[in-house]
């Protein structure tokens, strides 16, 4: 596989780039289609490699159609290598709950057997704690109308899956269109918007649930000035370079100036000469939807909050190795938290971020 070989040669030279003393570790998922179960982990800060292929089968390195028949007893999963002082095993877990359907027995979503079936694979008795905590959390708050199915289970194996499925969500324009049309004809993100909308997950932040909810329209008024309501609750536009945070340098985080909820970080922010601010990537992928956009003539990517609903901005195909993403993001729709500030307002979970950023 010239992922996997590719891999493979990156971490034989991880020593020479002085990362010698560093532990990365892995995770295992299981979460139906392995297409869709890579795009949320590959975008979290702190991974560092995502893998599709199969796990906890019967026979040994099984190709696609052997696990597809259902007879191997192996399932789709993905396998996450990250380093854990960058993001911890629970950010991994959330991502992974709040991208599956658990309570499905049968199947997720489209896909029906038992190949496609939910598992969290775990490798050490730490993993295996948080991974049963995370359910009890999950059971004790509601999140889900049915009982959790998924099982928690002990990693016995992993192989990789054919090359062509490897990051098979942005391959080749072919690949990125078929992808774009299963995952939205299998139900799986409707399933996402309509059974997480004004929760999130915070199993590091003393297993509360922290709600971020969109004031209603006299209160929006209020609260924001006459650009922010524009550009949040009118898909408005507001100047480039003429705007507060699109030369922003300091720390921190950026919230919806509506609901509140954290969506990019200053280490994630890059300089791309449009003037407006713009980021790799999200700071929390569950709290970023994205929709087509057809207005002004052109075909583009709007991007949304999940809980405010306020529109941000853009997301363009033209940025920086290695995602080749450019989040281009209307200051008006962002409150900056400055790093400093961040255990004040109750941010307190990302200031390792930056710590870690330091040492490096």
């Amino acid at each position: 596989m010239k992922k996997v070989i590719m891999i493979a040669f990156i971490l034989s030279l991880v020593p020479t780039y002085g990362f010698a003393n560093k532990e990365l570790k892995k995770a295992t998922f299981a979460g139906g289609c392995f297409w869709c179960m890579e795009p949320p982990f590959e975008k979290i800060h702190g991974v560092k490699y995502v893998i599709s292929g199969f796990s906890g089968g019967l026979i040994k390195d099984p190709k696609y159609k052997q696990v597809a028949s259902g007879n191997t007893r192996h399932i789709e999963a993905v396998q996450v290598t990250y380093d854990p002082e960058v993001v911890s095993y629970e950010k991994l877990l959330k991502t992974f709950w709040s991208n599956v359907d658990p309570t499905d027995d049968g199947g997720q979503f489209v896909d029906r057997g038992y190949q496609y079936t939910t598992a969290v694979f775990f490798h050490d008795n730490k993993q295996k704690q948080l991974a049963k905590k995370s359910i009890k959390y999950i059971e004790d708050n509601k999140i889900f109308d049915k009982r959790i199915v998924t099982p928690i289970r002990k990693y016995s194996n992993f192989y990789p899956a054919e090359d062509y499925h490897q990051d098979f969500y942005k391959r080749t324009l072919i690949t990125k269109t078929k992808y774009k049309y299963y995952r939205a004809a299998s139900g799986r993100d409707n399933f996402i918007e309509n059974n997480w909308k004004g929760k999130t997950l915070d199993f590091e932040n003393k297993d509360t649930m922290k709600k971020f909810v969109k004031p209603n329209k006299e209160e929006l008024k209020k609260m924001l000035s006459k650009l922010q309501y524009r550009v949040t609750q009118k898909k408005g536009t507001e100047r480039p370079f003429e705007n507060e945070y699109w030369d922003n340098k300091k720390e921190g985080i950026y919230v919806d100036v509506v609901s509140g909820e954290p969506l990019f970080s200053s280490l994630d922010k890059y300089k791309s000469g449009t003037g407006w601010p713009s980021f790799t990537k999200p700071l929390m992928r569950e709290n970023i939807i994205e929709k087509e956009d057809r207005s002004l003539f052109s075909k583009r990517t709007e991007v949304r909050s999940k809980n405010g609903d306020s529109h941000l901005g853009h997301v363009f195909n033209d940025g920086p190795a290695p995602m080749h993403l450019r989040y281009c993001i209307n200051s008006a729709s962002l409150r900056f938290v400055e790093k400093k500030d961040l255990k004040k307002e109750g941010y307190e979970q990302f200031i390792s971020l930056f710590d870690v950023n330091k040492k490096r």
